[in-house]
């Protein structure tokens, strides 16, 4: 009787070696840049890459306030929240979000491209945007990465 080979290798949490990167996002559209950002904390671009593991690396944003959109979504795009009260539906648009929080606008981009279950919450954790150019990661010593 012939037995059957497993071809399929499946990477186990341990055995992915957690990189940190710095994105700087200064004049950077931001879904093309979230979709990047995304791309590298699910581990895409890792050769380990295994759909149900993470795989993926620690991401530090930088200079979040400097983003870019392009046509009329600083006017026109509107970003919903909702308590859970009836009557509790308020909107901010990208401009008036940009001005007092910078670091949502890529935050939000970032987790509606993630998985919607576990490993996206947890995927979710191994992001940090900061407005400026500063961050407290230095200890990690991540890699610049351009995109």
């Amino acid at each position: 009787m012939r037995t059957l080979k497993k071809y399929t290798y499946s990477a186990k949490r341990s055995d992915n070696k957690e990189n940190w990167c710095v994105v700087d996002a200064a004049d950077k559209v931001l879904g093309r840049l979230a979709s990047q950002i995304a791309y590298r904390i699910r581990g895409k671009h890792n050769p380990l890459y295994t759909p149900h593991v993470d795989t993926g690396d620690w991401v530090v944003v930088i200079n979040a306030d400097k983003i870019r959109l392009t046509g009329n979504k600083l006017d026109q795009k509107q970003y919903y929240r909702h308590s859970g009260y009836i009557g509790s539906l308020k909107s901010d648009t990208a401009k008036e979000l940009l001005e007092k929080k910078p670091e949502e606008v890529i935050r939000k981009a970032v987790r509606g491209m993630l998985p919607k279950n576990r490993l996206g919450r947890k995927l979710g954790k191994k992001l940090f945007i900061y407005a400026g150019d500063q961050h407290p990661h230095a200890a990690q010593k991540p890699e610049v990465i351009e995109i």
